[in-house]
């Protein structure tokens, strides 16, 4: 049932995951409304209320994260005074797409993850595709697939990748 969600979520009818989006952020805004005596609180430290923020908001903010489009509209929704949630879906997405190249290849989420469909698309600019950011995210790393699945086959390597990857557009932020 959770590998059919899944794939679900990585193709939907506009070649993305818009509606996941808005459905999630109104369930984070819901979340954090909920807790609002907690917020008002003068009992609880600033850094328990960030706890709190954080095991209860943000993780039903970043739920299914790993398999979202980050397209500007995106990303400025997903803007917080916290890490940002930029870097935070691309480390989750990885970890994700890392489990499932360790999975055998005959897993319907891998060859979902790894096929690349054939015929034309319509007139006009292309959707912002999960499988094309993370090609580009493998150009920036000098990747291909085949190394991506080396890679994600040593999982130390994994991490390192990941953490590598959410390094490099950090500082490549500040420039």
């Amino acid at each position: 049932y959770k590998n059919i969600l899944d794939i679900i979520n990585i193709i939907d009818e506009q070649g993305g995951t818009n509606a996941n989006v808005k459905t999630t952020v109104g369930k984070a805004k819901a979340a954090f409304l909920q807790l609002r005596k907690i917020w008002n609180s003068k009992q609880l430290s600033t850094n328990i209320k960030i706890r709190i923020l954080n095991i209860n908001v943000k993780a039903v903010l970043l739920y299914g994260a790993e398999i979202w489009r980050t397209s500007t509209t995106i990303i400025k929704k997903e803007r917080t005074n916290q890490l940002s949630s930029e870097e935070e879906i691309r480390k989750r997405r990885w970890k994700w797409i890392g489990h499932k190249l360790r999975k055998s290849s005959n897993c319907i989420t891998r060859q979902v993850l790894t096929w690349n469909p054939k015929g034309k698309r319509k007139r006009g600019r292309p959707k912002n595709t999960l499988r094309w950011k993370i090609e580009s995210d493998m150009k920036r790393m000098n990747n291909n697939w085949k190394e991506l699945e080396m890679s994600a086959a040593d999982r130390v390597g994994c991490r390192m990748l990941v953490s590598g990857l959410c390094s490099f557009t950090r500082s490549n932020r500040l420039k």
